[in-house]
Order: structure tokens, then sequence, then C-alpha cells
């Protein structure tokens, strides 16, 4: 089935029948509260009357009316009758809003949308880019940045040979700093962020760039503040959220007592709304679940007596849907405890993710890369790293060293982890290229955090722009990046083996601590890569391992290379010729030289 983008165009009938619908006869309203007495409809079209527009029981808690005043970009709310009170609610589907504790606004759904060749590429020519709006591009006044500034980048990302942005939640969140987990208002845009038509306007444009949007969305929790969802219609149990949440022990999150109740059909369909309507609407090409493990079990421990099976049915019926309208958009899913029934398929009783972030992947190879003497360095945790897969599909997992998380919370950067205060010099930048070498050459999909690629330092945090004048500083950083992500996509035709599904791990030295791994899709010239990292303080002259076929072998990379940066040495020479000699289980071997926390990249012509 094409790919294409436009196939957005189809009908979307998941969200026409709830929220505020503009259309040629003024505007449909429809909520659900099926425990108020009576409900109106107040708003700048019938200057705020309280009673001048009442709604229709329709039955099953649903109340509609259409309003022939009202028209786009008009504010509105709900004032709800109920035994507690008359209280004013915004649109639980409200696509804008005025800001987080404001007024619903009635949405344009129009958007000269002219992405319609884009074409999202497949799982194994990701390259994800995961950024976070209000930090990435600062505006020139300092403020937090915008869908607009981050746009003003996109042509830096293409550059680099990013092909997926992953945008951290775009969803209203309260007040004007937030990593946007703590959204308020599901369907809506973050006004701060320039709300719908910048969010539109920012995804048409990568697209335009060939660069997908995969965007995070958050199912695990609500809120806490600013949230009108809370006792939406007054009625709840044990003082806990009411109609859209669990009134048992099930509210509970570690980020407030405001879980959404799985089990209830009205609320199953609003998170399949919400879902839906990010690939619909917005055109988005894939969506990262937040901490799913949440979903699946109140404590976010694999503890069967607080499973929650109506969290497991409410994702898997998600995928199921998103698949069957669009099996070309990428689920993934962060739920990191190694589970391979997340990305099972769900005809296999599966969850049906697509790919899931691997956490054996990070930890293994930020603990070797923080360990301070070489000789502590454990090996076994880098073959963990490079082998690990989830049924038997190398591309399954997500593999990266940073992420939002991974460098916040008591955590930092992989530079400073590796040398605090001294983030740019020569240890930390040599060892985190290590990290970043293999990103890209082990088997799965790799993913970059902001900043990585020119040596960011210290840790994520909302307040705190990513610092571009690093860029300026270390372009030969960057341009490392840029070229390990050239090979990883095969740009060049050299390196075809870096986007296949076979990995074997070819030589392992503990005590030297070097190991070499072949990376390949059919094998053969172009395609066979042989991978080797050195991760210690010293430097090899003929180093010797086997190599799985016979012929010369070029170099087309080497992390040691001056152009990188001037610090640097250029040990290894540019072409390798293998002989007959066994080693590794190997019929040929070939000599190299290795500098100091070096990594090669090689393959035939």
């Amino acid at each position: 089935m094409s790919r294409k983008s436009a196939a957005l165009a189809a009908p979307a009938t998941h969200v026409e029948g709830m929220g505020s619908i503009p259309h040629e006869n003024g505007v449909f309203f429809r909520v659900w509260a099926p425990h108020a007495k009576k409900i109106f409809v107040t708003g700048e079209f019938n200057n705020w009357a309280k009673t001048k527009h009442p709604m229709t029981h329709e039955g099953n808690g649903y109340w509609g009316l259409n309003v022939p005043e009202a028209a786009v970009s008009n504010q509105y709310k709900y004032i709800l009758h109920t035994d507690v009170g008359e209280l004013y609610r915004n649109d639980p589907y409200a696509r804008g809003v005025t800001n987080s504790a404001g007024n619903s606004i009635i949405a344009d759904p129009h958007f000269d949308w002219t992405d319609h060749d884009f074409q999202m590429p497949s799982w194994n020519e990701l390259v994800i880019y995961e950024l976070h709006i209000g930090t990435f591009n600062v505006r020139e006044d300092g403020r937090p940045g915008t869908f607009e500034s981050a746009k003003q980048r996109l042509g830096y990302l293409k550059a680099l040979g990013v092909n997926a942005l992953e945008i951290m939640p775009a969803s209203e969140f309260p007040g004007g700093f937030s990593w946007g987990y703590d959204l308020s208002h599901p369907f809506a845009i973050e006004t701060d962020y320039g709300g719908i038509r910048g969010f539109k306007e920012l995804i048409n444009a990568a697209h335009e760039l060939g660069i997908a949007v995969i965007l995070d969305v958050v199912y695990n929790h609500f809120g806490p503040a600013d949230l009108d969802l809370w006792k939406f219609d007054g009625w709840s149990e044990n003082d806990l959220g009411g109609i859209y949440f669990y009134q048992d022990w099930r509210a509970e999150t570690p980020w407030g007592h405001t879980r959404p109740d799985y089990g209830r059909p009205e609320v199953r369909q609003y998170l399949r709304d919400n879902a839906l309507m990010w690939l619909e609407d917005y055109h988005i090409d894939g969506l990262r679940t937040d901490a799913l493990l949440f979903v699946r079990n109140v404590h976010g421990k694999n503890t069967p007596e607080a499973d929650l099976p109506d969290g497991w049915s409410l994702m898997r019926w998600i995928n199921e849907e998103v698949q069957k309208r669009y099996p070309w958009k990428i689920l993934i899913a962060e739920d990191l405890q190694n589970n391979e029934w997340i990305t099972k398929k769900t005809q296999d009783n599966g969850e049906g993710f697509n790919t899931q972030w691997d956490p054996s992947f990070t930890f293994n190879v930020r603990d070797v890369l923080k360990v301070t003497e070489d000789a502590h360095r454990d090996m076994s945790k880098i073959q963990n790293a490079i082998t690990h897969c989830f049924n038997g599909d190398a591309f399954q997992r997500v593999i990266y060293t940073e992420s939002h998380d991974d460098v916040a919370n008591g955590k930092t950067r992989v530079p400073e982890e590796i040398a605090p205060d001294d983030a740019q010099g020569w240890f930390a930048k040599k060892r985190s290229v290590l990290g970043a070498v293999m990103i890209f050459t082990c088997a799965g999909i790799p993913m970059l955090f902001q900043g990585q690629e020119f040596v960011e330092d210290g840790w994520f945090d909302a307040k705190n722009p990513l610092d571009w004048s690093k860029f300026s500083s270390l372009k030969g950083i960057a341009r490392l990046y840029r070229d390990c992500i050239g090979l990883r996509r095969n740009l060049d035709g050299l390196t075809k083996g870096l986007s296949g599904q076979h990995t074997r791990i070819i030589h392992v030295n503990n005590e030297e601590k070097i190991i070499a791994y072949h990376r390949w899709n059919e094998g053969g010239p172009k395609d066979s890569t042989i991978v080797v990292l050195n991760f210690a303080n010293k430097e090899h002259k003929n180093y010797v391992i086997g190599m799985p076929e016979e012929g010369v072998w070029k170099v087309r990379f080497n992390s040691d290379w001056k152009g990188y940066d001037p610090t640097f040495t250029d040990s290894p020479a540019l072409e390798i010729e293998t002989f007959e000699s066994k080693k590794d289980d190997q019929e040929f071997s070939a000599a190299i030289n290795l500098g100091p926390y070096n990594a090669l990249i090689l393959s035939r012509d």
C-alpha cells in the first residue's frame, strides 16, 4: 500500500460528532456529561448569555445543539447544571483554547496542505531526532521556542541527515514552561507554541523536506493542573476525578490520581479519537506512547495484581485501528521493560506496536561510556547492546544514548556524565562519539536528542534552551554525526548492511576493550559492513581481527579524523586487505590500525 500522505484526505469520522463542528449553517456542539441536569452553550456568539442556548439531551449522557450564530474563532464554554451547582467547563474535545485556564475556541478545520507527495520512510531507513519545541530553538528575544522557530531549523536537520522528528507533547499544558507531559487539554494545541496553524505549518514544511513527524502522546495520566476533565459533570466517588477517571486505587499514578478510566467505553473512545486526530487532521506520521507501563499497570511494575487489562486492550484497539487505516505510520512504545509482547502483532495476542524504546541498549552503553578507568569497562554490556532485539526483528527497537528522560531527573548528557565540568573536553568527545557510532551502526531505529550532535552538556530542563553557540565551535563533531547518518541511510550506496536485519559479533577482546561486528542485509560488496570499536585510551598498530569476506575493505568512517576535531589523531589507513588466516572463526583476517577511543566503519566496493 502507498505510504503517501495524500491518503490523509480520506474523510475523518472519529470526532466529527464531538466537540464544536463548524459547518455551513453555524456550529454544532456535542458533549458527554451523563450526570448533568441541564447544559447550556455560552460564548462570544451569544454575548456569554447563560441560558440562551440550551442543549438537547440525546440519551446515554450525550448533549447536542446547533448554534447558527456561532462561527470559527469564537470563544465558548459549556455551563453544566449539576447536583453540586453550576459548572463552567471547557470542551473536552476543544481543538484550541485561549490558554490552559481560559476558554475553548471553535477551530477552523481548513488548511492548505502542500505535502501530498511526502512518503514515510521505511522503518529501516528512519533516523529520529527528538526535540522539545520550547527549548529547541528559542526566539530572538529569548522567549521560549515555537513551532515557527523550530521550522527555521528544519534545513539544518535536513542537512544533518535526519528524516524523522519526534516532538515532545504539543497539547495544551499549564503555564509557559513544561516538558508537555502534564497536558490539561488533550485535543488542544499548546497556545504558547503557536496553536493549530503553527503546528500544521511546521508539519507541512517538514514533509516538504522529506522529514516525517512523530508525536509523543500521553495516555497514562492527565494534568493534574488546569484540568477541566476533573469532576467534569460534578459527579465523583471517593473524591476522585469523576467520569473520565478511575474512582478507586487504579487512579493512582506518580503524577497524581488522574489515570483515565480505560474500561469506560466513552473514555476509550475519547483516547482513540485523540490518537486518530493527530494522524488524520495533523498529518502526523507516527505516535510515541509515553510511559506505556503505567497504562497497563497501576504501579508501573510487572506486578500481576496491579495489572490493568483494560489499559492493555485499549492500546491494542488503538493500534489495530491505526494499522488498519494507516499501516505506513509508525507506532512507538516507551515501556522500558524489555517486554517482547509490546511489539508482537495483535493477531498473536501482542500489543501491536511497531517498535519500542530499548533500555538494554541505552543503559548498557551509557554504563560503559561513563566508567572512568578503561580496565573496568564491561564489554559484555556492549555485546548485549549490539545483539539485543525483540521477536527476532532488528527494527522493533529504537536505540539511543540520550532522550529527554535519560538526560534529566538527576541524570545528565552523556559527555557531562563522562567528564563532569569538562563536557567538551577530549575524553567526553571521544567516548560520547563511540556511543553515537553504535546508535547508527547497530541494528535498530537510531534516535538522537536535540543538541547531542554538537556535544550539548548539562541536563535537559524546560527553562534552559539549547545552546546553539556550541554548534559553531563544534561543527566538526556535528559533521561526524552527519557522516554516520549518511552511512546508516546508505546515501552513497556503500553500506547497505547498516540498514539490514543481520548482526554478528566477530571479535571481542575484553582485555584490550575492542569489539568488532558484522552488519549485513544480503551480504557482499557495498552491503556487508564491519564496525570496529576501541573502548580504551590506547593506540594499536596492525591489530588483527577475523573478517567475514575476502577482499579489500575500505575505511568509510574514522572517528579519529582530524577533520572532526583538531585534537584527534588520524591513525588508521584508508584501505585494508584481507589475508588467509583463521581468526575469530573466520577464514580470513585483516590487520588494522586503531586510535584511542576509536571507531571504524568498513565496507567493500
